[in-house]
C-alpha cells in the first residue's frame, strides 16, 4: 500500500492537534488492497487529529481510523462515551466496592464526578498532555477513576502488573513518561520508592489504599489528592477534555514480554470505544436499560482482556461492576461470586482449570450416592451440549432433570447460579477445560484477539459457538490468512477499528507487526472452516524447528499429553535445532495462600490419581528422579499412547523429565495472564534439558 503525502510512519502531527479537520478521507488506492470501497466519512462536530499514516510510534502521533463500508459509525472519544452513557445510566448504580463487610455502590453520575475531580487533581499536580499515569495495584473503584481522570486530563493511562518486580516497573514508568505513579499500597509503594531516582519525569505518587506510613515529598493518600484539584476551574478541565480526538493515545498496554522486553501498545480513543461497542454485542451484554449486567472485577487491569471487559464495556453499556478482594485469586473470589452473582463472568483459563481442580477435588470427597448422581447428570449435561450446538436448542427431558436437580446447585455453589455468560480469554483453553464445564451445563465462550487489536478480533457467542473454535470474526473486523500450507493453516492476520496505533517509540517493532497494507500480523496460526470459525493450531514463534528441518507446532501436543495425564500441570515440548523431541513436565501441586508459590506438597486430585496406580506419593519429592516407579510408568504410557497419534517420527516425544517445581508467575515461568513463557524456562531449566540431549 502506498502512503500519500508522506512516508509511512511518519505523522504530520507534531505540538498539539488540528482542530479544524472535520473529516476523514480514505484515498482509493489504500483501501483497493483490502477489497474495499473508498469512503469519504464526514463528522460535523467530531474532528480528528491530523494523520498521514495508519500507524505511528509517537505518544502524540494520531493516525487514520480504518473507518469504511463495513464500518461506518462515528469515532467518539472516551470522554463522549462516558457523557453519553451518564446521559442514559445516570441515576443507576455502577460500582460496587466492599467497605466493613458491606457492599457500597455508587450512580453512573457519581462516578463521572469522581472521575473529573481525580482529572482536576493530575492537573494540579503537573500531569503533561500525553505523558503518563501508571496505575500499580489490585482491582478498585479508584484503580476506575484514576484511569478515566488520566485519560480526561489529556495524558496517556497505562497499568502495571501488581506482581512486577521494582526494575519490571521502572521500565514501564520510564517508557511511558509517567508523571505520576498511584500504588495501591505500602508493598506496592515501596517497589516505586527503590526506582523513584531513575523515573526523571516523575512529579507525584499517590496511594489509594490505607495512609501512607512515612511521609514523603510528593506522596499523597488519596483523599488529600482528590481535594488537590478542588481549584481547578470545570472549564479547564473541558478546554482539555474539547481537544481530545478520537484518533490519539489514550492508553498504554504493556506486553507481558514473553518474547522480549514489553512493547507499549498504543490504544486511541476511537480503538477503545469502538471496541466496547462492538465486541460485547457478540457476547450479547445487554445495555442497562434493557436488563443491567453485573460482573466481578478481579483479572488484573493492565490486560487489555480484563481492561476492556470490566471497565470501557461496563461505562458503554451501564453494566454494575464489583470488585473482588485482593486476595480473589487465592481464594476468597467464590465467596464474591457467590454473594454478587454477576450475570456475566470473565476467567483467563487458568482461573478456569483452578475451579475445575477444586470441583473435582469437592466431588471425589463426596458419598458413593451423591458422586454418583453428580457424575450421571455431568455426563447427561455434556452429551445434551455437544449435541445442542445453539443454547436455545431443544434439550431433552433426561438434560431438564439433571439440571434442576443437580447442576444448578453446583452453580449456585460456585456463585455463579444468576450467571448467563461466561467467557474465557488472554490465552488458549484446554478442550478437557471447556467440556468440564458444559458437563455443568456452563458454555465458556472463547475470544481470541491481542493487545494490538484492542482484545477481541475473533469471538464465541450464544450465536457463534462451535467447539474447539474460538468463535467468529467480531462484526466490523476482518481477517485474512497467509502463507497457508497444504493443510490449510496460515498465520491470521486482521484488519478493523480495533487495530492498535503502534508500539511506542518502537519504529521497527511496529512495521515488523503491522504489514505495509495496514493488515496487523497475529504471529498465530490457525484454519478457518467453512462456516468461518477459527481454530487456533499454534504461535510462529513458538514453532519448533527440527535439525532435520521438521515444522512442530508444540500446542497440540502439549494439550494431548496433558490430557492423557491429569497429575501434570504444565507440559512443554523442546526441540528447536535438536534431533528429536523432550519435553518438560510439571506436577499438579497445592500453592502457599499468601505467596502463591507452588509448594512441595502434591493436590488433592494428584494424591488420589497416585493411589489409584497404588502410588502413596504425597509430594514432589516422593516421585522424581525416578523414585516412583509407578507413576513414571504411567507417565510412560501415556507419552506413547500420544506418540501413537504423531503424523511423523520427528513428532514423537523420545526423553521427559519431571521438574521438582511447578511453573508460576512468582517463579518467573509465567506471565502475568498464566501464560508460559518459552525462553524463560529454557533458560531456567538449561541443565535439565542439555542431560535429555546426552547420549
Amino acid at each position: 500500500m502506498e502512503f500519500t503525502g508522506e512516508e509511512k510512519g511518519e505523522n504530520l502531527l507534531e505540538n498539539g492537534v488540528q482542530e479544524s479537520m472535520a473529516h476523514v478521507q480514505i484515498d482509493n488506492e489504500e483501501h483497493a488492497s483490502v477489497g474495499k470501497k473508498d469512503l469519504e466519512v464526514q463528522f460535523a462536530g467530531t474532528p480528528l487529529a491530523q494523520a498521514s499514516s495508519l500507524w505511528t510510534t509517537d505518544a502524540k502521533g494520531g493516525v487514520r481510523l480504518r473507518i469504511e463500508e463495513g464500518c461506518p459509525e462515528e469515532p467518539v472519544t472516551v470522554h463522549q462515551m462516558f457523557k453519553a452513557s451518564v446521559e442514559k445510566y445516570g441515576n443507576m448504580y455502577a460500582l460496587a466496592s466492599k467497605m466493613d463487610n458491606k457492599w457500597e455502590k455508587i450512580t453512573f453520575s457519581e462516578y463521572y464526578q469522581f472521575c473529573r475531580r481525580a482529572a482536576k487533581s493530575f492537573i494540579k499536580l503537573g500531569l503533561e498532555r500525553f505523558h503518563g499515569v501508571a496505575i500499580l495495584g489490585f482491582n478498585s473503584a479508584e484503580w476506575f477513576f484514576s484511569s478515566v481522570g488520566t485519560i480526561m486530563a489529556g495524558g496517556i493511562m497505562t497499568g502495571i502488573y501488581a506482581t512486577n518486580s521494582p526494575e519490571a516497573c521502572q521500565y514501564v514508568a520510564s517508557d511511558s513518561k509517567a508523571n505520576i505513579i498511584v500504588v495501591e499500597n505500602q508493598k506496592q509503594l515501596d517497589k516505586i520508592l527503590q526506582i523513584r531516582d531513575r523515573l526523571p519525569h516523575l512529579k507525584a505518587i499517590v496511594q489509594y489504599s490505607g495512609h501512607p506510613q512515612q511521609k514523603i515529598p510528593n506522596l499523597y493518600s488519596w483523599e488529600d489528592f482528590m481535594d488537590l484539584g478542588l481549584d481547578v476551574s470545570e472549564n479547564e478541565l473541558d478546554d482539555i477534555i474539547d481537544s481530545q480526538r478520537a484518533n490519539q493515545c489514550c492508553i498504554l498496554i504493556y506486553t507481558s514480554g514473553t518474547t522480549g522486553k514489553p512493547k507499549g501498545v498504543m490504544l486511541s480513543h476511537d480503538n477503545i470505544t469502538w471496541t466496547a461497542n462492538h465486541a460485547s454485542m457478540v457476547g450479547e451484554m445487554q445495555p442497562a436499560d434493557t436488563k443491567q449486567e453485573s460482573l466481578v472485577s478481579y483479572l488484573p487491569l493492565s490486560h487489555i482482556a480484563a481492561q476492556i471487559y470490566d471497565m470501557w464495556t461496563g461505562i458503554q453499556w451501564g453494566e454494575l461492576v464489583y470488585f473482588a478482594q485482593p486476595d480473589a485469586l487465592k481464594g476468597s473470589l467464590i465467596t464474591t461470586l457467590r454473594e454478587v452473582c454477576p450475570t456475566s463472568h470473565m476467567g483467563v483459563p487458568r482461573v478456569w482449570e483452578k475451579m475445575m481442580e477444586k470441583i473435582k477435588q469437592a466431588i471425589s470427597e463426596c458419598g458413593f450416592v451423591k458422586k454418583k448422581l453428580v457424575t450421571w447428570a455431568m455426563s447427561v449435561s455434556l452429551e445434551a451440549n455437544q449435541k445442542c450446538t445453539q443454547k436455545d436448542d431443544e434439550k431433552p427431558f433426561l438434560f431438564t432433570l439433571a439440571d434442576s436437580l443437580v447442576l444448578q446447585r453446583l452453580r449456585t455453589e460456585l456463585g455463579l447460579s444468576c450467571c448467563q455468560k461466561f467467557f474465557s480469554g488472554a490465552a488458549p483453553i484446554s478442550s478437557e477445560t471447556v467440556q468440564f464445564f458444559l458437563g455443568l451445563n456452563i458454555r465458556l465462550y472463547e475470544a481470541y484477539g491481542m493487545s494490538e487489536s484492542t482484545g477481541p478480533h475473533f469471538m464465541s457467542g450464544p450465536k457463534a459457538y462451535k467447539l474447539p473454535s474460538c468463535g467468529k470474526v467480531v462484526p466490523g473486523c476482518r481477517y485474512k490468512m497467509v502463507n497457508i500450507d497444504s493443510e490449510g493453516t496460515g498465520e491470521i492476520c486482521f484488519w478493523g477499528r480495533n487495530i492498535f496505533m503502534g508500539f511506542l517509540n518502537m519504529e521497527d517493532q511496529t512495521r515488523e507487526a503491522l504489514d505495509e497494507d495496514g493488515w496487523l500480523h497475529s504471529g498465530d496460526l490457525g484454519k478457518i472452516d467453512e462456516e468461518g470459525f477459527l481454530y487456533i493450531t499454534g504461535r510462529i514463534k513458538e514453532l519448533i524447528i527440527t535439525a532435520g528441518g521438521e515444522n512442530i507446532p508444540p500446542l497440540s501436543i502439549e494439550e494431548k499429553v496433558k490430557k492423557e495425564l491429569p497429575i501434570i500441570s504444565n507440559a512443554m515440548l523442546i526441540g528447536d535445532k535438536r534431533k528429536f523431541l523432550t519435553m518438560l513436565l510439571t506436577l499438579k501441586c497445592c500453592s502457599d495462600t499468601e505467596t502463591m508459590e507452588p509448594t512441595e506438597e502434591l493436590s488433592g486430585e494428584a494424591v488420589q490419581l497416585c493411589r489409584q496406580l497404588g502410588s502413596q506419593a504425597t509430594t514432589v519429592s516422593d516421585i522424581i528422579e525416578g523414585k516412583d516407579k509407578e507413576v513414571y510408568r504411567t507417565i510412560q504410557e501415556a507419552i506413547n499412547r500420544v506418540n501413537s497419534t504423531a503424523t511423523s517420527n520427528a513428532q514423537c516425544i523420545q526423553k521427559w523429565a519431571i521438574l521438582r517445581k511447578d511453573f508460576s508467575v512468582s517463579g518467573g515461568e509465567l506471565g502475568p495472564t498464566m501464560k508460559l513463557r518459552r525462553p524463560v524456562v529454557l533458560k531456567m531449566y538449561h541443565k535439565v534439558i542439555e542431560s535429555l540431549y546426552q547420549e
